[in-house]
Formats: structure tokens, sequence, C-alpha cells
């Protein structure tokens, strides 16, 4: 690893020191646009009727020292972030709206990035992708036709690194609390020959986290080739790494929590996860003439690990008799997975009308198993790394959309969206718990969407749009659910104002989803920390998001947002102390019903920056029952952000200095845990819950060479 450093530290400066910079403002107009066609098919402009917010690449830098993106989107509106260890590295979550990862759908550069099985996002395989991401736009609600894993509550589209003009780079080195440090060497060759360019980042993340030895190690890298003309742009990219996290997957209990807030009741010193994940992609984009342009889109990723366990005093039987009962045994439990997809769009734009249509295909393979790599009684004739479990999975996914937006008048657009998706989902073969699971299912959906928007003047806009979505179960689904699982729909109304002024720009949407067959989280986990789901029949969310930014002066901004919203199942029934239960209306777990993100920058002299920054959440449940023991207490939390940039004329074209204090008035809080019923008490089931406490006050500091 260090080889690697010192080799792109002196590529880096080998480049710079012969790069031609005679490149002209409008060449670079001109690949920009190339490259945005990557995600054109699945994002909106700013006039579109969805409900969106972009973030550029400076954005994102100002606060990336190590984090995961889930923890840099944080102050976005709706959104709700976490983290195993506490301390925002490692294994991260997102919720937007009550939402979590499995409604989110996420595509890097078109691709669906969504795990087909699961249908989570594990940003821990991707350790330091902000620092390889030109920009991204998060759609809250159904939002338009994107591919994969249908998006239910949001929808996350990356660019990855624009082609740059000139050459160049930076080496980043950041510092923090717990021992966290993240190393990062990024390169471009800007143009060689006017037609090629090649770029590529290095990066280390280690943290020994806020919680007690759950550390994470991460290792990733981000390779780009690429040719362009006028006309075309043809890319091979390659990223992934390498993650090793030690658990904290089992939260803390109530009495833990206040005994000692940082420790992990996981003693087994290898009690990790271990995962390898390699992405491919090449993307052709052409522009036939000034009317036609077409994208193809194809990737390969290559992903298998493993997380390990200790486990005393075991049933034989829990591991197909390969020990004697009562022993002790060591665990890996494996998944090893191929996934490939291929995009194709093309794109007509003449005048008021423009039209994409395009065609998305993806097939995954999985197989689960586990090994039995110790036991200190093992049965006769069993060998180390015997399999006690195993099961196949195989699941594809296509769909073809066409999306349209025509301008009526100078002030009326038509947006329509229409998507077909076909899914197939089989998995055969014995689950961890050696319980038979075999699952045969073809769902077929068709996503219409149609909005229109009002311009009132140069300022003011309206807009409005229906958008309906569909979407499978997940194994988990199938696993907790037997047959008793079905799919879920969605229909999602949502109203928004915008206004841009010379010195305010403010957009405010009132939204209602409605849902059928939600599968809500029930507050309980699996052996692995995946939340469990089941089927409610009606329920709904009904909100209002006001983003504003404000010019205070030239040098004084102010950026706030809030989300005020009712989160609701209608009459919800489940079985509780031996019968049916009839809760009747009842909140939606993880679902706070005030959320809001402020941020006032100072910027006292051109290349000074200074952020404090606020984070308020309200009261949520762990369940859906509304129960006083699945409450968790809302939080405010404050950030402090500093960038300092010194421009030079020797060796560096700048030298950023960066700084993050999280957690300023060392808040001490939890913003997410689980809840299951304790059947063993008693006639009557007592709820118990854990905990998966936040950092305190923490730090992190950061500079970044630009060459």
């Amino acid at each position: 690893m260090k080889n690697l450093f010192l080799f792109l530290t002196l590529l880096v400066l080998s480049v710079s020191a012969t790069a031609q910079e005679n490149q002209t403002q409008q060449d670079s107009t001109k690949t920009q646009k190339l490259d945005e066609v990557l995600v054109k098919a699945v994002r909106v402009n700013a006039t579109s009727p969805i409900t969106h917010t972009n973030v550029k690449k400076e954005e994102i830098a100002k606060r990336n020292l190590g984090q995961d993106i889930p923890m840099l989107l944080n102050y976005l509106p709706s959104v709700v972030s976490s983290s195993d260890a506490g301390a925002g590295v490692g294994y991260t979550y997102l919720r937007v709206r009550g939402s979590d990862a499995t409604r989110v759908n996420v595509t890097i550069n078109g691709i669906p990035y969504n795990d087909s099985e699961s249908q989570g996002t594990f940003w821990v395989n991707l350790g330091d992708f902000a620092s390889s991401t030109q920009s991204l736009q998060l759609q809250r609600g159904v939002g338009t036709s994107t591919n994969g894993s249908g998006a239910f509550g949001a929808s996350l589209n990356i660019l990855t690194d624009a082609i740059s003009e000139k050459a160049g780079g930076e080496i980043s080195n950041s510092f923090g609390s717990y021992g966290t440090r993240k190393h990062t060497v990024k390169f471009t060759t800007g143009k060689i020959n006017d037609h090629f360019e090649f770029a590529g980042r290095l990066s280390k993340i280690d943290s020994d986290g806020y919680v007690d030895r759950a550390f994470t190690d991460l290792k990733s890298y981000f390779l780009q080739g690429s040719y362009f003309d006028d006309n075309t742009l043809i890319k091979a990219i390659s990223f992934g790494g390498k993650e090793q996290t030690y658990q904290a997957w089992a939260g803390l209990s109530a009495d833990q929590l206040k005994e000692d807030r940082r420790q992990n009741p996981y003693t087994y010193e290898n009690e990790t996860d271990n995962f390898w994940q390699d992405h491919y992609q090449l993307h052709w984009n052409e522009r036939i003439d000034a009317n036609w342009s077409t994208n193809i889109g194809l990737n390969y990723t290559r992903g298998k690990g493993y997380f390990e366990q200790f486990k005393d005093d075991r049933d034989a039987a829990d591991y197909n008799n390969l020990i004697v009962d009562g022993s002790d045994v060591i665990v890996r439990r494996w998944l090893d997975n191929h996934f490939y997809v291929v995009n194709g769009n093309v794109t007509f734009k003449d005048g008021k009308l423009e039209v994409i249509s395009g065609v998305s295909f993806n097939t995954f393979t999985n197989d689960h198993y586990g090994e039995v790599i110790w036991g200190s009684d093992l049965a006769p004739n069993v060998e180390i790394r015997d399999r006690y479990y195993f099961s196949a999975s195989d699941k594809t996914d296509w769909s073809v959309f066409s999306k349209a937006t025509y301008s009526i008048s100078n002030k009326l657009k038509a947006f329509v969206d229409v998507q077909g998706r076909f899914v197939n989902y089989k998995t055969k073969g014995l689950t961890s718990n050696r319980a038979p699971i075999n699952v045969d299912e073809n769902f077929s959906f068709f996503n219409p969407k149609f909005g229109l928007t009002y311009k009132l003047n140069n300022a003011n806009s309206l807009y409005a749009s229906y958008a309906r979505a569909n979407k499978e179960p997940n194994r988990n689904d199938y696993e907790s659910n037997g047959d008793d699982v079905t799919h879920e729909s969605l229909n999602d109304f949502e109203l928004g104002w915008r206004f841009v002024g010379d010195k305010i720009r403010i957009n405010a949407n009132v939204y209602y989803m409605d849902y059928n067959n939600q599968l809500v989280l029930t507050g309980a986990i699996d052996n692995v920390g995946e939340y469990l789901r089941e089927n409610v029949k009606d329920s709904y969310r009904l909100g209002l998001e006001v983003d504003a930014n404000i010019n205070l002066t030239e040098k004084l901004m102010f950026n706030s947002n809030i989300a005020i919203s009712e989160n609701k199942i209608k009459n919800l029934v489940i079985d509780r102390d031996g019968g049916p239960k009839n809760f009747g209306n009842t909140t939606l777990a993880f679902s706070p019903s005030f959320i809001s993100g402020n941020s006032l920058v100072f910027m006292p002299a051109k290349n000074v920056q200074l952020s404090l920054l606020g984070k308020y959440v309200s009261d949520q449940y762990l369940s859906n029952t509304d129960t006083k023991a699945s409450k968790i207490d809302g939080y405010f939390v404050s950030d402090f952000n500093v960038v300092y940039e010194i421009e030079t004329n020797k060796i560096f074209k700048s030298i950023i200095l960066k700084g993050l204090v999280n957690n300023i008035f060392n808040k001490e809080y939890v913003d997410r845990g689980y809840t299951y019923l304790n059947t063993w008490s008693g006639p009557t089931a007592i709820e118990e819950q854990g905990y998966y406490p936040q950092a305190t006050t923490n730090f992190l500091l950061g500079v970044t060479l630009k060459f």
C-alpha cells in the first residue's frame, strides 16, 4: 500500500510538471455536457415537477474528511443518517422521509448499486467514494423512472468524476478522534492529444470507532480512462475496495447504555465483517446530431465476503451435526455474487419537446453458505470449512421506460413518464438457520408518472405531480414471512413552489404518499442486524418540506430546511399476548414527525469559510405500536466546519486546510435502535430494546495539497 501511494505521488508530480495548459473553456463545457449524459436518463432538471436536491463536488468536499456519503448528506431535507460504530465511518445508513435504504434507489453513472437481493445499499464497500463524486441528485418520493430496484421513498443518483482539461492531482490526509485517519491520492493526466484522459484515486481509511473495538479498515480505488471528441465520449471505469469492520450490530440495552455507552457486547476478537467488491463500467455516449443522442452503459460487479462469529454451547442440529451438542463453534457466513447490467437510452430534443427512452437489464447470482472453521468438539469425520447450510439465488430485472417533457406554452410545461418493470427472483436451499427456502416469483409492474410545471414569473413557479411505484419483497422478507408476503404499491402526490430571487431561493412542497401493502419495519432485527419487515394493508406519509437559501450579506449566508410529517398505519392488527390485537391508527416506525437542518456560513475572506451546522430530529418509535417502551427521544446536534485555502505559486496550486468538529455541545444521543418481544417473561410479553449510541464531541482535521 505504501509503495502504491509513493508511485501515485510521483506520478502526480510528474504529470503536473509536464502538463500542457492550452485548452479552452469551450472545450471544457463540451466534455462536461457529455459527462452529464451518463446520468441524464435518471436525473431531472431544475424546472421538473419532481422534488429534488442537487449537490455539487465543491459542497461535498467541504466536509469530506473520511465519513461516508450518508453522513455527508445528513443536512439535506428529510434526511436522517446513522452509523453502527457511532462516528460515521464503517456501516452507515441513510433514511429519507422515514424510508430506509431498501427503498432508496441508488445508481452510479446510471448503473444500479442497490444489492439485488436485500435491496440495501452498503456504503462500507465504497470507502471514500465522495472523493470520486462529481455531483449527486437526491429525488424525494418516487421520483423519475430509474434503473434497478424501484425507488419507493427516494432515489440517489451519483455522477463520478468528470474529465479534467488540465493535468493535476491531489494528496489528502486527515486525522481525528477515535483513531480516524484518511489518506487519499488522486491524479489526472488532463487531455492527451485532445482526445484522451486517464485519472485515478487510491484511498485508505481507518477508524477505531466510537463504540469499543468497532474498528474500520477500508481500502478503495477508482480508475477511469476516457476518449472524447465533439460528439463522442467513451469511458471505462473501475472502482471498488476491501473492507473489514468489527461488528457493532448488537447495539446496547438500556442498562448497558447507562453503564457505559461506548461498550460493545461482542467479545470474540475476530467478530468481523469482511467483503471485497469490484465494479467495472463501460459507457459510450454519442451525439448523433443537434436533435439525437444515445448512451450505452455496461457493468460487471464482483462481490465476495464473509463475517465471522463465535457461538458458545450450540446445538448440533443448528450446524448440520458438524459439532457435538454443547460445543463452542466459530463460523463464517459467506456471500459470493456476480452482477451484470446493460443500459441503453436514446434522447430526442427539438424545440419544445424532449423525449428520453431506454431499456435496462440486469442479472444477479448469489451463493449463500456457512462454514464451521473451528469447534471445541467437532463431530467424527468433520473437516474445517465443512458447510452447514447453502442456498443459491438468481434474480433478473429488466425495465423499459419513456419520458417526455413538452413546453405547452412559455409558462406551462408538461412531464410524462411511463415505465414497465419485470422481475424474476429464485432462491432455493437452506437459510443460515437451516430452514428451507424455496422461492420462484415473477413480478410485472407498470409505473406511470406525470406532472405540470407552471412559471408564474421569472422568480416563481409551481409544480404538481403524480407517480406510481411498485416494489417486490426482498430475500429477508421471504425468510421471515414465508409465503405470507406480497409486493407493495405506492401512489405519490407532490405539490410544490419554487422561488428564485437575487438573494433568496426557496423550495417548498407538500407530499402525500399512499401505500398499499407497505412492507414496514417491525423494529426487530435478524442475526446480522438487518431490520425485519411485514406487510400492512393501508398506510401513508403526509408532509411539508421547505428548503431556503438566504444571502444575508455578501459574506454571510443562511441555509435552512424543515420537514413536518404525519406517518401512519391505518388500523394496525398484530398478534400480541396470545391473539390478534387492534392498535388502531399508529405511527410508522423510524419516522420522526419533524426534521430540520440548518447552516450559517460566514466567509470573512475569499479563501476562508466558516460554517455552523445544526440538525434536529424529533421523537420516533422503534416499532409500529406507539408504545412508550419503543420510543426514542429526539435530539439536536451541531457541527462546526472550517475551510481555508492557500493559493501558492510554487510546487502546489493550492493548500486546503479543513476542520470539522461534530456534536460540539457533547450531546449523548441515540438515533436508531431495535425492539423485540421477550416471550419468556411470562404470560404477557415484554418489549425489550437495543440502541445504537452516536459519538459525543469529536473532530477531524485535514490538509489537501493540489498540484
